[in-house]
This record gives structure tokens, C-alpha cells and sequence, in this order.
């Protein structure tokens, strides 16, 4: 088992699977001491029995064949778990792979449960085991041994069953559109976009004060500026507990911000310390008419949690029902959200998941449904009118 190590090879092999309905990809590569992924391995597979595993790190290799295919049209490009895969594509060459099908999204559709893991999907659909002694390996060193070219060829030889067997499902029972939101996420630009101004998105919880987000923004975005020029973690610069800290507590002085308890000693006195002070104070000169407090940040109006933990019931009972992950369905905050107004430009009250949930949601929050249990299984019943 070798690598592809030439250009001319790779051109060749993507050559062969062009030529194919569809390619499984995948891609192994190192983040724990940088910002942006380190690529270090590409597999690919086709139905005709084409496996290869690409070097991106040969010696004067062009990558291009690969982005090539990534981009034909004409070909579906099917990964698991695709989210940082397609972050490295992007990365590589400013495309998204398209066609795209994702048999993790996919599995949640198919009654798989939530987030299902690609080692589960090998066991329950192509019916074989997965080899995990070279699940830790780092890829970047070379050379790879026997054991971890075939470890890393597996994550795309068996995903070509996977995939028919998914696609064949989603056929047979007409669910194909349920897929279509997911997989517009994570064909879309802006989700690889690392804008420093929306860092701090990821980081404002349950903050209520246009003051603590006006300063988070700040600090937030200079870090994550930080983190990309020196292509660190961002850790490194700053931990997120810290930046929190900063953002609550509005530190303007050297002296309070060395009193945070998240500051390492001396830290408030070097010139990474002056840079978040001075982000501090642009936060502080930002105009809090301007901030919109987070919808999830926002106190919700009553005393909903007893209806929120009902919608829950429902949601976990029709999705046992229906043989679809409750994820797929509808997030804590749709509930949460559905529980204190029910607007009708909620995820959950839109398209095929207002016909599957989102009416029945409504109706019993309106009363004119119920929940009772019936040889231990949750079932869902129409209130009679008075």
C-alpha cells in the first residue's frame, strides 16, 4: 500500500474517479499547535473498487487534480462528519465540494440517532469492524506504517456501502428534502469564514448586558485576529474562561486586570496585556444602542421550563415514532423559543418539520393535545373539544 506522492499520479487517479457517479473522501490532519489544519493525508474511494491515499506533504506535489474533482459537478462527493474536511478544501482552494452528501446528517435521517458515529455506521451497515490501534496516529510524521495506511483507507472504503445503502433509504421513503438544510450549512462560505468581528458569537452564552457584549466583541476579535496572524490555537493567546472574565468584569486598568483570576501573574503587565486593555476601552467606546443582546442570551418571559421539558416528550416520542433523530428535528433553543411566543419563522415551524412536529408542538401548547403513556411508550392524542 503506497501513497500517492506525484502530481502526475494524483491526476491520474482523479482521472479514473471522475468517471464515477460518486467519490468517497476523507482527509487526516493536525490542530493542536496551530489555528488553521494541517492537511496530511487525503483517501479516496469509488463503487468501482478505486482506493487511493494522496500525500499532501510530497515534496512539490500540486493539489489541484484533487480540487479539480472536488469541484465536478457531475460527481457526488460523500463524506462523514464533513464539517472539517470541507474547512481544509475551503482552505485549500476556495471551492465546497458539490455535489455533497454527508452520511452523518444522512444516518440522522435514516433513525440512526444523533450524531452516529462513523465506527457505529461500519458495524450496522456494511456489516464489518474498523481496526482502531491506529485511531491516535500523527499524520504528519512519515513514514506511515502498514497498519495506518490501511486504518486511514478504511474511513473511505466502507463508506461506498454506506452510502448506497443511505442514499437507497432516503429513496424509499421520500426524505431526501429533510437533508437539504443541513447540507446548505455546510456548503455555504460563511460557515468557514472565520471573521474575527463574529468570534465572540461562539462565547456569549447567557450574558444579558449590552456593556459585557460590547466588550466581548472586542476582546473576542482581537484574539481571534491574534490567533490567525500567528496560526495558533486560540488558547494560546487567551483562553476562553479569560476572555469571559474580561468581558464580565471590564477591566481598565493594569491593575484590575491583573486582579482577574483568569490572568496568569505578570500577564497584565506585558504587551499582550496592553492589547486587551486597549480592546477593552474600544468596547467601551462602542455604542450600546447599537447591541443586540443575543436571542439566546435573552431572559425568556415566564415560567416555561415545565413546557419546555414537555415539548422535549413530544419531540423524543415523535422522533422514536417516525424513526428520525430527534436533532434533526429540532435544537433545545427551537424548544425554548417554540415554548415562550411559537412565531412562525421558527426552523421547527417551517417546511416538513411544522408537518412532522411543529403543528403537533403547537397544539399542545394550546391544549388540544396530550401526552399519556401506553405499554410504557409515550403516545400522542387529540384533545377532545369542549
Amino acid at each position: 500500500m503506497e501513497l500517492i506522492a506525484t502530481t502526475q499520479a494524483l491526476a491520474e487517479t482523479c482521472t479514473r474517479l471522475a468517471a464515477q457517479p460518486f467519490v468517497t473522501v476523507d482527509t487526516e490532519f493536525m490542530r493542536e499547535t496551530t489555528y488553521y489544519p494541517k492537511l496530511c493525508l487525503i483517501q479516496m474511494a469509488g463503487p468501482d473498487g478505486t482506493a487511493c491515499l494522496v500525500d499532501p506533504l510530497a515534496q512539490g506535489i500540486d493539489l489541484q487534480p484533487f480540487l479539480d474533482l472536488m469541484a465536478d459537478e457531475s460527481v457526488v462527493k460523500v463524506f462523514h462528519s464533513a464539517r472539517q474536511d470541507l474547512e481544509i478544501i475551503w482552505l485549500m482552494g476556495g471551492l465546497l465540494p458539490h455535489p455533497f452528501f454527508d452520511t452523518q446528517v444522512a444516518a440522522m435521517v435514516c433513525g440512526y440517532g444523533d450524531s452516529v458515529s462513523y465506527e457505529q455506521l461500519v458495524n450496522d451497515v456494511a456489516k464489518a469492524r474498523i481496526d482502531k490501534s491506529s485511531r491516535f496516529t500523527d499524520w504528519s510524521r512519515r513514514p506511515l506504517s502498514e497498519a495506518q495506511l490501511a486504518y486511514a483507507l478504511s474511513d473511505v472504503t466502507h463508506l461506498v456501502t454506506i452510502y448506497q445503502v443511505l442514499a437507497a433509504e432516503l429513496l424509499r421513503t421520500d426524505r431526501g428534502l429533510w437533508l437539504d438544510e443541513e447540507m446548505a450549512v455546510l456548503t455555504s462560505p460563511e460557515t468557514y469564514r472565520a471573521d474575527p468581528a463574529f468570534a465572540w458569537k461562539r462565547l456569549s452564552g447567557r450574558m444579558r448586558k449590552p456593556r459585557e457584549i460590547a466588550v466581548l466583541m472586542e476582546v473576542a476579535g482581537w484574539r481571534e485576529a491574534e490567533a490567525q496572524s500567528r496560526n495558533v490555537p486560540r488558547g494560546r493567546i487567551l483562553k476562553d474562561e479569560a476572555v469571559i472574565d474580561i468581558a464580565t468584569a471590564a477591566p481598565r486598568s493594569v491593575e484590575a486586570l491583573g486582579r482577574l483570576r483568569t490572568i496568569p501573574a505578570g500577564f497584565e503587565r506585558s504587551r499582550t496585556g496592553g492589547e486587551i486593555l486597549a480592546a477593552v476601552e474600544r468596547g467601551f467606546a462602542r455604542d450600546l444602542s447599537q447591541i443586540a443582546i443575543p436571542e439566546r442570551a435573552r431572559t425568556r418571559g415566564g415560567n416555561n421550563g415545565a413546557l419546555v421539558d414537555l415539548l422535549k416528550v413530544l419531540l423524543k416520542a415523535v422522533a422514536e415514532a417516525e424513526g428520525v433523530a430527534p436533532k434533526i428535528i429540532a435544537t433545545v433553543d427551537d424548544l425554548e423559543a417554540l415554548a415562550e411566543d411559537g412565531t412562525d419563522d421558527l426552523p421547527v415551524l417551517q417546511g416538513w418539520r411544522r408537518g412532522l412536529f411543529g403543528d403537533k408542538a403547537l397544539a399542545l401548547k394550546a391544549g388540544r393535545m396530550a401526552l399519556s403513556v401506553e405499554r410504557g411508550r409515550v403516545v400522542v392524542r387529540d384533545v377532545p373539544a369542549p
